[in-house]
């Protein structure tokens, strides 16, 4: 009996500790199913990578995304970004520049590319809001905004650009003043040819248009942080107010602004197509006319300096411009080595003349064909007119390129890589801009050791003509499908090209027999009879009066019967040297 009762104790005793075991089981289990259940009833994330491809598809262009499955995935990722705990980096502080005070104070301020500064300092001035953008690949290079070649016939599937990552532009309204800071490799080869800077000072002019505050005078408020000068191309030499340091504060006109970002984002793709859209039709320009307003004092120049030798061109291209039936005054800039006789057959050729002082090349040297072709930065100068037209001396213009004025600077055709032809620009003349142009001289290095070279290294970013209307004569390829087609297009009547850009010899310095660019070895390649005789045909429709002042001298005779002799000597197998020669010009030689 005494040990049935200890016994009893013993599981008396236990029993209270069993039954805490037993609760505190309970206790666990409960928790591990409420955590079970709330897995099981959270909502799937599968929507966010569902969305994954459209979100990076619309990083690159102004997209909203649709709300599916009651989750809309711009509030998940702005959600997503402010639960991220802020990463602490060691910021530059961003100097506020003096001109700030002007613009005064309360205003709404959209700050570009500056994740690496505090600009808390602006904050006295107003409301800072960051612009976000995706910063384009470094893959991205200029050649692809600016290839050589694109399909501007449309005989395969047209010209296509390459898309630059833009911010939504719908976040961000009524900014008084947009700040950015430019990148620059300066002097890195191909500093200017960056398309990270090309993209953000087009973020910037997009801001401006679509965003930025105009004053009474439809400007807006711009301000870059660079040590190099922002693009010229873009943002006016005019339209600059102050510049403090590296600070660069500009007033641009938004209508030009506009125009400018309403082009294409690099020579890709033509400025004026040729087609429409969709159809084999001619395009038609009367759209560009309607949709842009024509200035008031407008222009076609061309330049004669240090030699009388393209007298005669200018007088057929003035000829020629006047036949499309232009009403724009053309300009004759020229230097006193031009004799009162050929002044006089310019005048009567249609020509308004106004003397120049010459403008040496630094880098050419003494007495050879550049030494003063800067010469022509003086159409800069020509500030009573708001936008000329600069034609070469050795161009006949066939049909009117009036529409071309409605074209912003710099627009011309492409010649080579990334480089455009100098023989046709739309130019929009600027004491300032002249002045910058005379400033580089020492600095640029011209890739022919021209003006053409030298421009290029000024106006990176330009807009492109259709070949057709500064149509080159020359035969690169060397093909018969090239000879052939070119030669029809030299032909035409009614005409299919703008104008002939007569490269190598000119046709009046050669007999009108044949293209004597046939009788040089390395200037074959611009050899055209078919060119060669439609210049003439143009020719024999002038007053003879003008006619005299494309006579042959008898210097001129020599070289060209020298030039026949040593082509038979190389024996050149079209045997054009064999020609007969029946040019009267050869019989009444001038001085």
């Amino acid at each position: 009996m005494g040990e049935l009762g200890l016994g009893l104790q013993k599981i008396i005793k236990a029993a209270p500790s069993k039954a805490l075991v037993i609760r505190i089981n309970l206790v666990f289990l409960a928790f591990f199913l409420v955590i079970y259940a709330s897995l099981l009833l959270r909502p799937s994330s599968s929507a966010y990578f569902q969305n994954t491809a459209s979100l990076v598809r619309c990083s690159l262009r102004e997209c909203h995304h649709k709300v599916e499955k009651g989750v809309k995935m711009e509030a998940v990722l702005e959600e997503t970004e402010a639960m991220k705990p802020k990463r602490k980096r060691n910021l530059t502080m961003l100097e506020v520049p003096s001109f700030i005070d002007e613009i005064g104070g309360g205003v709404k301020i959209g700050m570009l590319n500056f994740e690496d500064e505090d600009y808390s300092e602006w904050e006295k001035h107003g409301e800072t809001i960051p612009i976000h953008f995706q910063r384009v690949s470094e893959l991205f290079v200029w050649k692809d905004l600016f290839p050589e070649w694109i399909d501007e016939e449309e005989e395969i599937d047209g010209p296509i650009c390459p898309e630059i990552p833009m911010p939504d532009f719908s976040k961000y309204d009524d900014l008084d003043l947009i700040v950015a800071k430019l990148p620059c490799e300066y002097p890195v080869d191909g500093w200017a040819r960056d398309v990270f800077r090309l993209q953000v000072h087009l973020i910037v002019a997009n801001l401006a248009v679509k965003n930025g505050k105009r004053d009474w005078n439809w400007r807006t408020k711009v301000v870059f942080l660079s040590k190099c000068r922002p693009m010229l191309e873009v943002f006016r030499c005019n339209d600059l107010v102050k510049q403090e340091g590296e600070w660069w504060y500009y007033e641009p006109e938004i209508t030009r602004l506009e125009e400018k970002v309403s082009l294409p984002i690099g020579s890709c793709n033509l400025a004026l197509p040729l087609w429409g859209q969709g159809n084999d039709e001619v395009f038609d320009v009367s759209k560009i006319q309607q949709a842009t307003s024509t200035a008031k004092r407008e222009a076609y120049v061309t330049v004669l300096h240090s030699s009388e030798s393209y007298v005669c061109g200018a007088i057929t291209l003035a000829q020629s411009l006047l036949k499309t039936g232009t009403n724009r005054d053309l300009i004759l800039l020229l230097d006193r080595s031009i004799t009162k006789p050929k002044r006089d057959s310019l005048k009567a050729a249609g020509w308004q003349l106004r003397f120049i002082k010459r403008i040496r090349n630094p880098r050419a040297e003494k007495g050879t064909y550049n030494e003063y072709n800067y010469s022509k930065f003086r159409l800069w100068q020509i500030t009573d007119y708001d936008k000329v037209i600069f034609i070469d001396a050795d161009i006949l213009v066939l049909k009117n390129i009036d529409l071309l004025f409605h074209f912003p600077q710099m627009t011309a055709t492409g010649n080579d890589i990334w480089i455009f032809n100098s023989g046709i620009m739309v130019i929009e003349p600027s004491n300032c801009t002249f002045k910058l142009l005379m400033n580089k001289r020492k600095e640029i290095f011209s890739y022919n050791g021209g003006d053409q070279g030298f421009l290029n290294e000024v106006f990176v970013w330009w807009h492109r003509l259709p070949r057709r209307v500064n149509f080159l004569k020359n035969f690169w390829a060397n093909s018969t499908v090239e000879t052939g087609l070119k030669s029809q297009l030299f032909a035409a009547d009614p005409p299919k090209v703008y104008s002939i850009h007569y490269l190598g010899l000119k046709p009046w310095h050669c007999y009108r027999d044949y293209d004597c660019n046939w009788d040089i070895g390395d200037q074959r390649v611009y050899a055209s009879d078919v060119a060669h005789q439609r210049w003439w045909k143009f020719y024999d429709a002038m007053d003879e009066k003008l006619q005299q002042q494309c006579g042959l001298t008898e210097r001129r005779k020599i070289e060209l019967d020298w030039d026949r002799k040593m082509a038979e000597k190389e024996g050149f197998q079209d045997e054009h040297w064999k020609i007969n020669i029946t040019d009267p010009r050869r019989n009444f030689l001038i001085n």
